[in-house]
């Protein structure tokens, strides 16, 4: 390996390296040549280090070699640590100058300043723009969140399982779909793993999760919405009701909340985002007909009863529970049946409402779930009820003919957490490479 250490490290671990030789690679941010010395600014993912020319120190061809340095070389330096009296506390005094690549051209876009950038020309570039720092904590974040997903699951007894992306129907039953080609027949990119992390449910494996892409052929064009996003999806077996769902879901967000503020892993994110949110004892469940009331109440906000939350409303009730709760989340349950997919369970008493959520984090959905309906005939009535033909989803009512437990689960919105948790502007600075009606490319 050319690269054994990351900068992060060195600061660290700096009395194991300090008057010792190291031995870092990574990018140049910025050169500042003052005749006799010159000073570089080496970055990487973690940290930014200063390089030190010297004449008497660093050899007379490794100078030479060093007015070849252009903003963003590609090198490897060998030389010693030692204390600086710059703001970065340490420098290294070089001995050794590898340039392994510089560019090619004038950089169109260059990573100190890529923030300052239309959004449009930092995805046109979005390999100069990841180099910015603060740009590359988003997807270290965003790995951790994928990670600490996985681990929390893992830890309660789920098992990870890894589904189809194109499939004979769409889970929704609507249009909004990307139809494929598949060996001369039409074929759809999923749209959630729903039908199939049921089918694993009922196989026996009882809890189960999958972070995989999911893709939406909606034609929005707002700062919260993708046509391809990665999914947090889990589902699970023989559930009393649907608040054993929604107290896995707050155990992640609580887990994720205690951790984002010690975790080492997030040491190049902290410098960045404030990584604190305010998340209670017990998130606030607040049911759809109590927000009807609030919304008029409080806000003078109508929705008609059975309506779906708009943009405004979340919002409005993010503020709400922020003011009345002290909390950054807020669980919206008992959703309108006409709202909510043929699966969903409807509610025993009343069955124009059932057990479905969302939750709502800083007013805005990043998660929903509901207790699914499990009993094979009332599967078949709720299709009807839809007005969706019932010979289109034989292959998934066929799950329901030998013996299936009680379940419930839900799909969380990766890009989504993060945006709430960095407090990002858009969606797609969640997304490395985002997809949305005028985006495919690069």
């Amino acid at each position: 390996m050319l690269k054994n250490n990351f900068i992060q490290e060195i600061y660290e671990n700096y009395q194991n390296y300090l008057n010792k030789d190291i031995k870092i690679c990574g990018w140049v941010s910025n050169i500042r040549d003052l005749g006799g010395v010159k000073f570089v600014l080496l970055r990487d993912r973690t940290g930014v280090l200063q390089l030190v020319f010297k004449k008497g120190i660093t050899p007379e061809e490794e100078i030479e070699k060093s007015k070849e340095l252009i903003k963003e070389s590609i090198i490897c330096i060998e030389g010693i640590l030692t204390e600086g009296k710059s703001s970065l506390k340490y420098e290294v005094q070089v001995k050794k100058l590898n340039i392994l690549n510089k560019p090619f051209e004038p950089i169109p876009l260059d990573p100190d300043s890529s923030t300052d950038a239309q959004f449009n020309v930092r995805l046109d570039y979005r390999w100069l723009d990841v180099r910015n720092r603060k740009v590359s904590a988003i997807f270290i974040f965003e790995s951790w969140v994928a990670k600490t997903f996985r681990e929390y699951l893992t830890d309660n007894g789920f098992v990870e399982i890894f589904t189809p992306k194109i499939v004979a129907t769409g889970t929704e039953g609507g249009a909004e779909v990307f139809p494929v080609i598949y060996f001369g027949k039409e074929a759809y990119l999923a749209q959630s793993p729903q039908f199939y992390k049921q089918l694993a449910v009922i196989s026996g494996l009882e809890r189960v999760f999958e972070i995989g892409p999911v893709f939406r052929a909606e034609a929005h064009h707002t700062v919260r919405h993708l046509s391809e996003f990665h999914g947090l999806d889990m589902e699970m077996g023989y559930i009393s009701s649907v608040e054993d769902v929604i107290n896995t879901v707050e155990g992640f967000f609580k887990r994720m909340s205690e951790k984002a503020l010690s975790d080492k892993y997030l040491k190049p994110v902290r410098e960045f985002f404030n990584l604190e949110v305010l998340i209670p004892e017990r998130i606030p469940r607040i049911p759809i007909r109590e927000a009807y009331k609030i919304l008029e109440n409080y806000y003078g906000k109508h929705l008609e009863i059975g309506d779906d939350l708009d943009t405004e409303s979340e919002k409005l009730l993010g503020e709400y529970v922020k003011k009345e709760f002290n909390s950054d989340f807020v669980f919206v349950t008992e959703y309108p049946w006409k709202v909510r997919p043929f699966y969903t369970m409807r509610k025993q008493d009343d069955n124009q409402w059932t057990y479905g959520f969302d939750l709502l984090f800083k007013g805005l959905e990043v998660a929903t779930g509901s207790q699914r309906e499990h009993r094979y005939d009332v599967l078949v009535k709720n299709l009807k009820d839809k007005g969706l033909d019932e010979k289109r989803f034989k292959f998934y009512l066929d799950f329901f003919k030998d013996g299936t437990p009680p379940h419930g689960g839900v799909g969380l919105g990766l890009e989504r957490i993060v945006k709430q948790f960095l407090n990002l502007d858009n969606v797609r600075e969640a997304r490395l490479l985002p997809r949305d009606t005028e985006r495919i490319t690069p």
